[in-house]
């Protein structure tokens, strides 16, 4: 319902065009005050990140280190390259939203589904690309061990390139059964098993003498400090789980808040695009049965256009703040 503003000599709607503030419809200025709410959440998170990563900086992960993954190329590592990648397909998304919004200030029905559906597409490819790299960051690549004091062991060779558990790793004739809610009391369990036990990895690290400890300590220089042999066999001495990849509780690439920060961040922006995809793909349909043609105004479509375009700035300060800096 809209209200009316009575003067002396006229009567016109509120949001009828001639009072609009800043000259915005109602339900453009209802979408710029959601994004400024939703930028300020954003905000918090990121700067809790910040806090977080300079609290703990010597033991934070290297982002070159920890995404090196990209499709079709097992066994390569390509620090970044599939994360720019992704981060070009969604700001390309944002320039053919624009050529849509362009489209219906024209009225031309043809090149705004154009320009929509590839903006569609563009949206799918990054979430099925975000999916894809949670994918690999929950499972891991290496594994490592953490100790009784909750510090972090990785293993490397004398060059310094990071040996994979699976590479060294005894096998040992000894039972491991994972405690289930079945055979717990009170509801007991523990997550499942890692694919090797401690007293494997350490038997596996004795057999190889070629081995060192990698800590999660990063020096001036940049890199993990790496133990002598026998700094690295004292620092094994004190193993208390196997870690293999990254979850909520554990994360064999170091800090454990920089597994829940990602999860959170990327994850909570991750729904954001899936968001917008969805709200398309409905106004796409609306524009090929000639809704907005019928109404002369192709509002809506700038109206996600904008909504659009915050979920690319937003990523653009995500991608800043999480794996460049």
């Amino acid at each position: 319902m809209e209200a009316t503003v009575t003067t002396a000599n006229s009567e016109e709607k509120t949001w009828g065009g001639g009072n609009e503030p800043m000259g915005a419809s109602y339900g453009k200025l209802m979408m710029w005050f959601f994004i400024v709410s939703d930028a300020l959440t954003f905000s918090g998170f990121l700067a809790a990140y910040g806090f977080s990563r300079f609290k703990f900086i010597e033991t934070w992960p290297l982002a070159d280190e920890v995404f090196t993954h990209f499709p079709f190329m097992h066994g390569v590592s390509a620090p970044m390259y599939y994360v720019a990648l992704m981060t070009f397909i969604l700001i390309f998304s944002s320039v053919t939203m624009v050529l849509a919004v362009d489209a219906g200030h024209q009225m031309k029905k043809n090149k705004v589904v154009l320009y929509m559906f590839l903006t569609i597409i563009g949206g799918l490819i990054f979430v099925g690309s975000q999916a894809w790299e949670w994918k690999n960051f929950i499972k891991g690549e290496y594994g490592a061990i953490e100790t009784k004091g909750g510090s972090l062991l990785q293993f490397v060779d004398k060059d310094g390139n990071r040996v994979a558990l699976a590479e060294f790793a005894a096998v040992l004739p000894e039972e491991r059964e994972q405690l289930t809610r079945s055979k717990g009391k009170w509801f007991m369990d523990e997550p499942s098993l890692p694919s090797y036990s401690v007293a494997e990895v350490q038997a596996g690290f004795k057999a190889h003498p070629e081995l060192l400890i990698r800590t999660e300590v990063i020096t001036k220089e940049k890199k993990k400090t790496i133990l002598s042999r026998e700094e690295s066999e004292a620092r094994l001495s004190q193993a208390h789980y196997v870690v293999e990849g990254a979850n909520l509780k554990r994360n064999e690439y170091g800090s454990k808040l920089f597994a829940d920060f990602f999860f959170f961040i990327t994850g909570f922006h991750g729904f954001h695009v899936f968001s917008g995809v969805i709200i398309n793909i409905i106004i796409f349909f609306n524009v090929l049965i000639g809704t907005y043609e019928k109404r002369k105004s192709y509002e809506m479509v700038e109206k996600v256009g904008l909504y659009w375009h915050f979920v690319d700035l937003v990523w653009v300060f995500v991608f800043t703040v999480f794996y460049l800096v």
